[in-house]
């Protein structure tokens, strides 16, 4: 029983699955309330699936990139939670899951872009590959403004938020998924795990140490000294 978790988007979400069965899924959309929806999320989400927090034997996470203050909040809650009941915890990569939904709707067959909102009018983005029914990264994970990303890139569809801020990008389609779906998260988590990958042994692997990926300094920084006048 994984329980997935997810707020590196403007989605907040908590899903409970049963091998590669998702059995339930709550996600919320607001992107300045992480810290009260993720809890209620969860709690659904487990008695949607009628089980209780006792059941769980695995917690994923999405470890982003997202912004500082919704990342924390999943990969708090998700350590927290491991440690409590004695269960690992697993990052995911944000835009992997996204790959995942793309994939799983039938948006893409091919190369393809994933690009989320990193404010700052910059996207989060990575580039995969669709082999044997699944999206492999080729490429990314990385920020940048839409406009910088090479031409290649740029002429790849694209899902996720980045395609409908930036004109940049070329959107995948009228269906292409905008936010991280947790259940879709628990399904590339549960792939790696049933492939037998230990987490952080590949440094291009699936399974990450939970641990935010930031890729950018924060906005806020420690005061400096305070200048003396003479």
């Amino acid at each position: 029983m994984l329980l997935a978790l997810d707020t590196a988007t403007g989605a907040i979400g908590a899903a409970v699955l049963d091998g590669d069965r998702v059995l339930s899924e709550v996600t919320h959309q607001d992107s300045r309330r992480h810290g009260e929806l993720l809890a209620p999320a969860m709690e659904q989400a487990l008695a949607g699936a009628g089980i209780g927090v006792g059941d769980l034997t695995a917690v994923a996470v999405g470890v982003g990139p997202g912004p500082f203050t919704g990342l924390r909040v999943g990969i708090v809650t998700g350590l927290v939670l491991g440690q409590v009941r004695g269960i690992p915890v697993h990052g995911i990569c944000s835009l992997d899951a996204l790959a995942e939904q793309a994939v799983v709707e039938q948006v893409v067959d091919d190369r393809f872009l994933v690009a989320t909102d990193a404010r700052r009018k910059e996207v989060y983005w990575a580039e995969y590959a669709v082999e044997h029914g699944h999206p492999r990264r080729t490429g990314g994970p990385g920020v940048a403004h839409a406009a910088d990303l090479p031409e290649a890139a740029r002429a790849l569809p694209a899902v996720g938020r980045g395609p409908l801020l930036y004109d940049a990008l070329t959107r995948a389609g009228g269906d292409a998924p905008v936010d991280v779906r947790p259940g879709l998260l628990g399904l590339v988590a549960h792939r790696a795990l049933a492939a037998g990958e230990v987490q952080g042994a590949v440094a291009d692997g699936i399974l990450l140490a939970p641990e935010p990926l930031y890729l950018r300094r924060p906005d806020a920084a420690v005061p400096g000294p305070l200048k003396t006048v003479p």
